[in-house]
Order: structure tokens, then sequence, then C-alpha cells
């Protein structure tokens, strides 16, 4: 199985990475191409990948090929190799707004299509992607598509109408992490903590309490009651974002997101 790249961004690099780290293909059955020659050559060398002329190229010589350019120009690029797409080619398109509709009303709609939706912590392999197929991927090759995505982290299928909710909750979800642990650093500065100190500890924390979600299934509010004793500092701390309206605010974002999508896809 060969892969190739269009566009080698911040996903299609994780995903590059994530592939050849894990061992799922080795360098020699990937293929790229980037209008930007420079990061083509970094990547080449760094991961021992193909770099290749262009799109047409990487088509010919790719059975998946992930279109990883912004929205703005998928139409473009599509219009390029569209003749190229054989029957047994698989596109698997990294875009927020891009439909699999809009793919095929160009591509064609015997085209076998995938959509994915990663985040940035793809760039550690410790990415969330949500993935849509078309009816034409079959059981075997989904297993295959789950299998790269599962080089850079965790993915999971779900409607393509939740993409938008998706975004919501886990495509942006790192810019709310970051601002959190960048306030709670802000608040044990003011305590007298040391800046790189706090920014470890918080984040060691932070990636603590997501594991103890993920491995224990216990519902976050049972977790979150472990932590609070009665009449101790935790239930202080917790009174005080309450009062903030803490929970609704993060509700009202996540809306907000969602709407945006919505709105950029339209």
């Amino acid at each position: 199985m060969k892969i190739g790249f269009i566009g080698t961004g911040n996903m299609g690099s994780a995903m590059i990475k994530g592939l050849v780290t894990s061992e799922y293909v080795s360098g020699d059955k990937i293929n790229i191409f980037d209008v930007n020659k420079e990061k083509s050559k970094e990547l080449s060398e760094k991961y021992n990948v193909n770099s290749l002329q262009n799109e047409i190229e990487i088509v010919d010589n790719s059975d998946i090929v992930v279109l990883s350019v912004k929205p703005n120009i998928y139409g473009s690029v599509l219009e390029k190799i569209k003749d190229r797409i054989g029957g047994n080619k698989i596109i698997v398109a990294i875009a927020a707004g891009v439909s699999i509709q809009n793919i095929e009303n160009i591509a064609g709609k015997d085209k076998k299509i995938v959509r994915t939706m990663p985040n940035t912590s793809a760039q550690v392999l410790e990415g969330m992607t949500a993935v849509v197929f078309n009816k034409n991927i079959s059981e075997e090759e989904k297993k295959d598509i789950f299998k790269i995505l599962g080089s850079f982290g965790k993915s999971i299928e779900i409607e393509e109408k939740l993409m938008h909710t998706f975004t919501g909750i886990a495509g942006s979800l790192p810019a709310y992490v970051y601002m959190f642990i960048e306030a709670l650093a802000d608040g044990g500065v003011l305590e007298g903590m040391p800046r790189d100190k706090a920014y470890e500890i918080i984040a060691q924390t932070v990636k603590g309490s997501a594991e103890m979600l993920l491995k224990t299934g216990k519902h976050p509010g049972v977790l979150k009651d472990e932590v609070t004793s009665p009449a101790g500092t935790t239930i202080e701390a917790v009174n005080t974002l309450e009062n903030g309206n803490f929970r609704g605010t993060v509700i009202n974002a996540v809306r907000a997101c969602v709407e945006k999508s919505k709105k950029m896809s339209n």
C-alpha cells in the first residue's frame, strides 16, 4: 500500500510522522508533494519519504491520497486530479467545512471518499480524529483507514452532520485547554510559583486527569467528587468557578464554535 500526501502542513506532517514512527508503512511507501519545496525536502530527508513533483504524480503513484490543503483551494486541487482518480483509489479529505458531497460533486459520486477531522494533538501522536466514509468504502478499506488514523492518536466514526459538533468539542478543544492552563499558571504565579514550574505541574496534572477519565470509565462528576473533601480547598475553588458560570461559559463557547463552523461550510 502506498500513501500520498498533497499538502504537508501541520496535519499532513503529523500523519507522516505517525505512519513512519508506528511503522505502519515504511518511508519509501509514502509520497509527498507541497508547493513549499523546502518543506517537502525537509520531510523527505527526515522520514525517508518520496518527494514528487506535482499533484498528478501523487495520485498516479499512490493507493490512498490524503488531501491536506486549505479549504479555499480544495476545489482547484480536485479539478487537477479528478481524471486520475481510479476506481480503487481512496481520497482522504482533511479540511473544515468540505463535505463528502462537495468532493463527490467534483471528483464523481463513484469515487471512494473519506472525510476526516483531526486536531493538533496529532503532532505529538495523541490526536483525536473524527471520520466519515462515503458509501463506496468497503469494510476492509475502513480498517485500513482506521489503522492510518491510529498511527497518530485515536479515531472515531460519526455521522457527517455531527462534524460541526466535533469541531466544537475536539477540533478547537486544544485552544480551550491551553487557555485554561495559562489561566491556572497565572494563578500560580500570583501565589509565588515560578511560571515554568507552574506549566509543568499543570500540564502533567491535566494529562493525568484525562487518563483517569479514560482508564477508569467513571463519570467526570464522580471523579470531581472524589477530589472535593467536605469544607476543603477544592470545593472552595469549585464554588468560585460555579459562581463565575464556568460550565455555562464552556457550553456557550462550544455552541459558538459549532455555529461558526456551520456558517463557514455554507
